[in-house]
């Protein structure tokens, strides 16, 4: 049976975060849930990556993204936001609603956008791109925050980078 537009969404978006599994593994990361980890957090290690976080949203709901990395040896704390669109669809009109959401909803000063896929319109990463290369929207009582948009080539040099 031939799957919906969302499942197929969905399936190719899981693939992108198979690759961030990937290269967290590869440098010995411990995937947790963060539910498990929120009740838990004595059961583990101070390498961890948290996966399908709460944040509260613009609109005062609640949120996730898709990962939390939490490390004590590289004195590391980003969180990390997939976006995949691999043919036309909406997620290219959702980006700056996530841009928003990472500056002002998320409490974490370090956050990846990691967005990749031939599916955008043009003109949409360049614009998320630039936004947050020239710190648009970021409150100023958060000067620390700092927000890269990165696609899959660009993160997985940024892990071999960082977690030398």
């Amino acid at each position: 049976m031939p799957r919906s537009q969302g499942g197929q969404a969905n399936k190719t978006g899981n693939v992108l975060e198979q690759v961030v599994i990937s290269a967290l593994n590869a440098h010995d990361f411990v995937m947790v849930p963060y539910r498990e980890y929120e009740h838990h957090q004595e059961k583990y290690g101070k390498e961890l990556v948290l996966r399908n976080v709460p944040y509260t949203t613009l609109y005062g709901g609640r949120g996730y993204t898709e990962f939390l990395i939490l490390s004590e040896r590289y004195n590391v704390r980003t969180r990390i936001e997939c976006k995949w669109q691999q043919g036309a669809g909406s997620v290219d009109e959702k980006l700056p609603y996530t841009y928003l959401s990472c500056a002002e909803s998320m409490d974490e000063n370090d956050i990846i956008i990691l967005i990749d896929g031939k599916g955008f319109r043009d003109g949409a990463v360049d614009w998320l791109r630039n936004a947050a290369e020239q710190r648009k929207y970021i409150p100023a009582n958060c000067p620390n925050k700092h927000i890269r948009v990165m696609n899959t080539t660009e993160f997985l040099t940024w892990c071999n980078n960082t977690f030398r």
